[in-house]
């Protein structure tokens, strides 16, 4: 790759695509890559701080990740979520015994005082990884979903209820109150590219954008000259995992990589597809970003490098 490991490079991410591409580029870049994570997702589970898209993320970076379930730690076994069964606990979200530790010292650590921020530094570098994974905020917001039951929050929908109710609605409570931290508005301000991840674009990355403070800092990254990439989670018409395939379209949107690269056109400079939807690409251009037509699919190590890597050299190029 060229030019491209001497960047810094900030990765806006939440879930399985986001950690995926984070480990191509944690590959090339080492403390060169941040990751700015949604934490939208997060929720309290036996008087526990859990945060999913984080923990799936570092995992992912720290080479522990289950690599079938695409969440969670290798090896992992769940004989506390057994117990609090017996004693009549909820455990439709369990809690396996390995990333039981990690709740733990989150919840005790915060409850000391400390900020999301500062904990999660810690959780990573107890892990040895080399990039840096920040939440998005150090205030708590939790997505929420309106559904024709009413309103869900978020693991209710995307656990409990397996994505089965067709999404009407979002709304991200506790978002307005949120502030982007120093650690994130300093690594926007120091990045030599941004890169949106294959993450859905209303339950990762729309969250990300709300916090107050943060598109205002990216706008003025872009305004600089900083390119931003965003990569398509939509390959076919179809989600490869979760549910933003059926999400775009029930909140009114194209369900294809075109209908992506609508809501991610105004900010975006470069546009990556899936060679699968190759035929979008003029599309996609007339809207206003240059496109990158590649394979997409991160099935295993080499292909997330190789994926990094060329969104890394596509990215170098535009600085040039």
């Amino acid at each position: 790759m060229a030019d491209g490991s001497a960047l810094r490079v900030v990765e806006l991410a939440g879930g399985v695509g986001g950690a995926k591409l984070a480990h191509g580029l944690q590959a090339h870049l080492g403390n060169g890559l941040t990751v700015v994570v949604n934490t939208g997702d997060d929720l309290e589970r036996h008087g526990l701080l859990v945060c999913p898209d984080h923990d799936t993320i570092m995992y992912t970076l720290a080479g522990i990740d289950n690599r079938d379930w695409g969440w969670g730690i290798a090896g992992e076994t769940f004989a506390s979520a057994e117990m609090l069964a017996r004693y009549g606990e909820e455990t439709w979200f369990r809690l396996g015994d390995r990333d039981l530790a990690t709740h733990i010292v989150r919840t005790r650590r915060l409850r000391a005082g400390e900020r999301l921020t500062t904990v999660a530094a810690h959780l990573q570098g107890a892990l040895g990884i080399a990039a840096q994974i920040l939440p998005m905020a150090d205030e708590p917001v939790r997505t929420q979903v309106r559904t024709d039951e009413g309103w869900l929050d978020f693991q209710t929908y995307f656990v409990g209820r397996q994505q089965a109710p067709e999404v009407r609605e979002l709304r991200y409570d506790g978002l307005a109150a949120a502030r982007a931290t120093p650690e994130v508005i300093d690594a926007l301000a120091k990045a030599d590219a941004i890169v949106v991840a294959p993450s859905n674009p209303f339950l990762s990355v729309a969250p990300i954008l709300g916090v107050p403070g943060l598109r205002p800092a990216i706008d003025a990254v872009r305004s600089r000259g900083v390119p931003i990439a965003a990569i398509s989670g939509i390959i076919g018409g179809r989600a490869l995992k979760g549910p933003a395939d059926r999400i775009l379209a029930s909140l009114g949107h194209e369900a294809t990589a075109l209908g992506v690269a609508r809501i991610y056109a105004p900010w975006v400079d470069l546009f990556v597809l899936d060679a699968a939807d190759e035929a979008l690409a003029p599309a996609i251009r007339a809207l206003g970003p240059d496109v990158l037509v590649t394979d997409t699919i991160m099935g295993d190590d080499a292909a997330r490098a190789r994926v990094a890597a060329t969104v890394l050299e596509a990215v170098a190029a535009r600085r040039r």
